[in-house]
């Protein structure tokens, strides 16, 4: 008669969600690493998009930084860029965040 090692035995009326355990565990920590903190920078994003103002100076996907002259109600916006003042039509979404002046001491 062969013998298996007791750590290859298992028994018979082990419990299946017993099994299923650490992939849950899995799930949940990705799901509260990953996923949460995505959700919350996209709602972040959709605040700061939906509260553009005149005057903002903003930056967007293209590398563009400039301030806004006009909030079209069809989801653009006209950006005046400098040094020459050319203005630009983008759509809101483009607009990827703020730009902060910071002061020169």
């Amino acid at each position: 008669m062969i013998m298996f090692p007791l750590f290859l035995q298992t028994p018979a009326a082990a419990n299946p969600i017993v099994g299923f355990l650490p992939l849950l565990l899995i799930i949940v920590i990705f799901y509260l690493l990953v996923f949460m903190p995505m959700q919350r920078q996209r709602k972040k994003q959709q605040q700061m998009i939906a509260s553009l103002q005149n005057g903002q100076t903003v930056l967007t996907s293209g590398g563009i930084v400039g301030t806004i002259v006009t909030v079209n109600n069809d989801d653009t916006l006209i950006l005046r860029v400098r040094p020459d003042n050319v203005k630009l039509q983008i759509s809101r979404g483009s607009v990827t965040g703020l730009v902060t002046e910071e002061k020169k001491t």
